[in-house]
């Protein structure tokens, strides 16, 4: 028996299979002179080789496919696999949906990472691991943790640039990864992907609903450079010139709520909560009531001592987003601001209860102690 080094599956050992075990699966011929992987947790050191079973070992097998993608009998083991399990992949795929659908994005990321080493060119579960990662940037991005939002984007854009030379024309990649880059207000890679997904499309609901959005965008167009050139203003500090860029923008395009949203969020970060406030009304009176909108113009009712205004506002948005930490410190910052501070400690529980790192909510936990 070896023990395997490296830190990501340090629970892992290979041993020898059993003299009277199977000497084939299937076609499938088992080579009884390559070690097989093992993991022994940490709590069973009195582990004995009879306890060996097929589950024991596919799990093993497949956290070295994901963990040690170059380790010398890697192939063999995605042989091993398939041949013990047929329906593995299947199995796995609805595990890492559900696992997804719960939010538990790690354990998802897991599965679709181990479903496509163990089927290296699989799009359909490339694409689930590229939608997990974004799913789980959104996530962070609620939670205002900028580094993570950066890191998973990052990773769900790597495997993009996989998957494309694999597949050119799957309409499902050229579709998503489409969205992909509309999300960060990229439209002309946006308006690239979304053409060649118009070109080899099949889904009719979805061909009217890119077709839409290539129209807003080419309508637009000329406007686009403004809008970014207000949005990194804002984003850097640079409100003034925010406000000018989008203003401007206005002046073509008023009926665009994500401009109003924009010119509030400047107005907002400048303490102008009365500007803000008119801004982030127009931006509800003429788009989504979206839950970043509600809460900034929650913010400045707060600011304006509108209290009974800011409550029922951050209640809608707490509607559309029952797990949003801001809006929930807010809620406590507002229950503050009333006077009711057991209600505030527990709107802050609540927020650590979701996110244990929320520095806002430390620091007033920290403070009402």
């Amino acid at each position: 028996m070896s023990q395997n080094r490296n830190p990501n599956i340090d629970t892992i050992v290979y041993i020898s299979l059993p003299e009277e075990l199977v000497k084939n699966i299937g076609d499938f011929t088992i080579d009884p002179s390559i070690l097989i992987p093992v993991e022994v947790l940490p709590d069973q050191d009195d582990w004995d080789v009879d306890d060996l079973t097929w589950e024991m070992i596919i799990a093993a097998m497949l956290k070295i496919l994901v963990y040690d993608p170059k380790h010398e009998h890697v192939q063999y083991y995605r042989e091993f696999i398939l041949a013990a399990n047929p329906s593995v992949i299947e199995d796995l795929s609805k595990s890492g949906i559900l696992k997804a659908e719960s939010k538990d994005f790690e354990i998802a990321e897991e599965i679709f990472k181990a479903i496509v080493s163990l089927n290296p060119g699989d799009i359909h579960n490339m694409l689930n691991l590229a939608l997990v990662y974004e799913e789980h940037a959104d996530v962070y991005e609620i939670g205002s943790r900028t580094h993570l939002v950066d890191e998973y984007r990052d990773l769900a854009f790597s495997e993009y640039k996989r998957i494309l030379p694999l597949a050119p024309e799957n309409e499902h990649a050229q579709f998503n990864i489409g969205h992909f880059y509309l999300k960060q207000r990229n439209y002309k890679k946006a308006s690239e992907h979304f053409r060649t997904y118009l070109s080899i499309a099949t889904d009719k609901k979805k061909k009217e609903m890119v077709h839409d959005i290539l129209q807003e965008i080419s309508s637009k167009d000329e406007m686009d450079n403004l809008f970014a050139e207000a949005y990194d203003f804002i984003r850097i500090g640079k409100e003034q010139e925010g406000i000018e860029k989008i203003k401007r923008f206005l002046g073509g395009n008023s009926d665009v709520w994500n401009a109003w949203f924009l010119l509030g969020w400047a107005y907002r970060r400048l303490a102008r909560y009365d500007e803000g406030k008119v801004a982030f009304e127009r931006a509800l009176e003429l788009g989504p009531a979206h839950s970043d909108t509600l809460n900034e113009l929650a913010i400045c009712f707060l600011e304006l001592k509108e209290y009974q205004k800011c409550r029922t506002t951050l209640e809608k948005a707490l509607k559309l987003e029952p797990e949003n930490v801001k809006i929930i410190s807010n809620l406590g910052i507002l229950s503050l601001k009333e006077d009711k501070v057991d209600e505030a400690k527990d709107h802050f529980k609540t927020v650590l209860a979701l996110d244990p790192e929320d520095p806002i909510a430390l620091n007033y936990m920290e403070f009402l102690s």
